[in-house]
C-alpha cells in the first residue's frame, strides 16, 4: 500500500466515523509521528484495539516514518483534512 494510499484510507475511515476509537487512534498516532524529539510516544498496545486492516494502516503511517515521510506535502495536507473532521465530527 502506498503512503498516499494509506493516508486516504484514514481519511476516508476518520470522515465515516470521526470519534471513533479506530479513528481517534489513527489520529492520535498522526499527531504522535508528528513530534520525533519526543521519541514519537504512543502506546502500542492501543494496536489491540484496532482490527487487521486497521493495523495496516497504523503500519503504514509507520513506515512513513520510517521513510522520513512525515511532515511531506501528503502528509501535511492529510493531517489538515483529518484535523477538520476531527473538529466537526
Amino acid at each position: 500500500m502506498s503512503s498516499e494510499d494509506t493516508l486516504q484510507r484514514i481519511s476516508a475511515l476518520v470522515g465515516r466515523d470521526p470519534h471513533g476509537a479506530a479513528a481517534l487512534t489513527l489520529y492520535a498516532l498522526i499527531n504522535t509521528l508528528a513530534f520525533p524529539k519526543s521519541g514519537c510516544l504512543f502506546k502500542l498496545d492501543k494496536l489491540r484495539d484496532l482490527s487487521a486492516e486497521e493495523r495496516q494502516l497504523a503500519y503504514g503511517l509507520m513506515e512513513m516514518m520510517a521513510q522520513d515521510r512525515v511532515g511531506d506535502d501528503g502528509w501535511q495536507a492529510a493531517k489538515q483534512e483529518l484535523d477538520e473532521l476531527v473538529r466537526r465530527g
